[in-house]
């Protein structure tokens, strides 16, 4: 008699580790790469001020950077220690889409909160700080819509196609004598 698969600790931890990922995404592309906001850019601008105010500004941001890097960071670890549990049990399928879509649903949550949180109640930073930030912030929230739709519709695709653990081809899952 064949078990019942439980997708949700597979869902569970691809999320988590999607909404890490997403934020350091986030954090590397925006935040360091182009340059475009900090944390704090809203409150506390990097430009238009006298030079020390600049630096000064420029260390809180890094500050609050950091913060938000760190909690990036133990969303991501929270997530794999969550993957590592689930792949152990017998119940939980090994599947490549639940897992794909669970991430990106993950990413898509990550945008949506925060882009709604710091972006539009807060008003902590803007996509890109200047006259135009509702368009940059709204496509933002657009971008975390469509990753949910696109990781809700991998899971769905999957459901068919999962097999338990004991007829997994992932690396390290014992095989039946």
């Amino acid at each position: 008699m064949e078990s019942r698969l439980n997708r949700r600790p597979l869902i569970a931890a691809g999320t988590l580790l999607g909404i890490g990922l997403g934020g350091f995404i986030d954090g590397i592309v925006f935040h360091q790469i182009l340059q475009w906001h900090q944390m704090l850019t809203g409150k506390y601008p990097r430009t238009g001020l006298d030079p020390q105010a600049i630096i000064v500004n420029m260390e809180v941001n890094m500050f609050w950077d950091g913060l938000f890097h760190a909690i990036t960071w133990l969303a991501t670890a929270i997530g794999l220690a969550l993957l590592w549990r689930a792949m152990g049990r017998a119940d939980v399928p090994r599947s490549t889409p639940t897992l794909l879509g669970s991430l990106a649903f993950g990413w898509g949550v990550f945008n949506l909160v925060e882009g709604i949180i710091d972006h539009h109640l807060l008003h902590l930073h803007h996509v890109i700080e200047g006259p135009n930030h509702l368009v940059f912030d709204l496509a933002f929230l657009a971008s975390g819509v469509l990753l949910m739709l696109f990781g809700l519709g991998l899971m769905r695709l999957a459901v068919p196609n999962e097999r338990p653990a004991e007829s997994s081809n992932w690396p390290g899952t014992p095989r039946p004598i």
